[in-house]
């Protein structure tokens, strides 16, 4: 079979595993991170998430020098840095400080929402922004790299920073960010690995309102849920933890990965089940090689994405290295 022309990227929300801690989480973001490298994974992204007992990243920027310190060529992005908890120029010099530290390999995504509950964002930056104020923060933050846009504060300069190559992606799951990022010509990703929806709409959305500014045309990358096994029936049982993760979403519980089940349906109803598998995990692949191959073959020419950046919260750590190594061969 021809090989399928996207690139391939990670992204790790670092699951806190049932009867695990956050210190084994960063232990098994490592290893992956160093496989994923070997087996020629493109780019290796870290979500920001506040007050989430089951996910271990909250400080980004810190995680992203930890990963990229313990790796050698792959590239280390945020996905996303939430740009609501942050003054521009934090962001600017912390991403400044990385890209100085490993040239060339740094990537700043960045989203709009808080990634938390109304409580905790305001126990992170004591104000609550309204949404309409992004465009202008965004400026501000790609002003101080970028001194000519003319959007920083006079007199402010970031250091490290300024005048620094540092790939600035917008991420979002609706139309706002997908036209802004059109607009100013950045690369863009929608996060259809949790919020499908409106996945079409914004890729035609961006598409219709690029302008060749930073890029010289429209960069798509979706994220995809994923899970690769030597059978469809195993990728199968694996993949029940991350339908217990949804579900615990779904009814506003939270809490940590859990083990995977032997029947779901125990666990959910009828109408939970079909949100769940028909909604939230909609654009995904699980099961076999040829399985997945032929169902990532099918959303990357619905999509025309440019990138696929797969999630996949695997219980067992040496069952989700697996996983990766196996979808690495059935996307070559």
């Amino acid at each position: 079979m021809e090989r399928m022309k996207a690139k391939l990227s990670i992204l790790d929300l670092a699951p806190v595993l049932e009867d695990g801690t956050s210190t084994e989480s960063f232990r098994n973001m490592v290893d992956l991170a160093q496989h994923a490298e070997q087996w020629g994974y493109h780019r290796y992204w870290l979500a920001e998430h506040h007050n989430l007992p089951g996910t271990a990243i909250s400080a980004t920027s810190v995680v992203i020098g930890h990963v990229a310190a313990h790796t050698h060529s792959i590239r280390v992005g945020s996905g996303a840095l939430l740009l609501s908890n942050y003054v521009p120029l934090a962001i600017a010099e912390q991403f400044g400080t990385l890209e100085s530290l490993f040239p060339g390999r740094i990537d700043l995504g960045i989203g709009r929402s808080s990634g938390t509950d109304q409580s905790t964002a305001w126990a992170l930056r004591r104000n609550l922004h309204n949404d309409n104020d992004f465009p202008e923060q965004l400026l501000e933050l790609r002003s101080y790299l970028n001194p000519a846009l003319g959007g920083s504060l006079p007199g402010v300069r970031a250091v490290p920073g300024e005048g620094l190559n540092l790939p600035i992606w917008l991420l979002g799951s609706g139309g706002f960010s997908a036209q802004l990022a059109g607009q100013l010509g950045l690369p863009f990703a929608f996060a259809s690995h949790f919020a499908p929806d409106n996945l079409l709409s914004a890729l035609e959305l961006y598409r219709r309102h690029f302008q060749p500014v930073s890029l010289d045309k429209p960069h798509v990358m979706i994220g995809v849920n994923v899970i690769v096994a030597e059978t469809d029936e195993e990728a199968n049982w694996l993949a029940t933890s991350q339908e217990q993760q949804f579900l615990s979403v779904l009814r506003g519980e939270g809490g940590k990965l859990k083990p995977p089940v032997d029947n779901m349906d125990r666990l959910w109803s009828a109408e939970e089940k079909a949100i769940v598998g028909g909604k939230m995990l909609r654009y995904g692949a699980r099961g076999s090689v040829d399985t997945v191959r032929n169902k990532l073959s099918v959303i990357l020419k619905e999509t025309g994405a440019d990138e696929l950046i797969i999630a996949a919260p695997v219980y067992d750590h040496q069952a989700r290295l697996r996983s990766y190594e196996l979808l690495a061969e059935a996307m070559r």
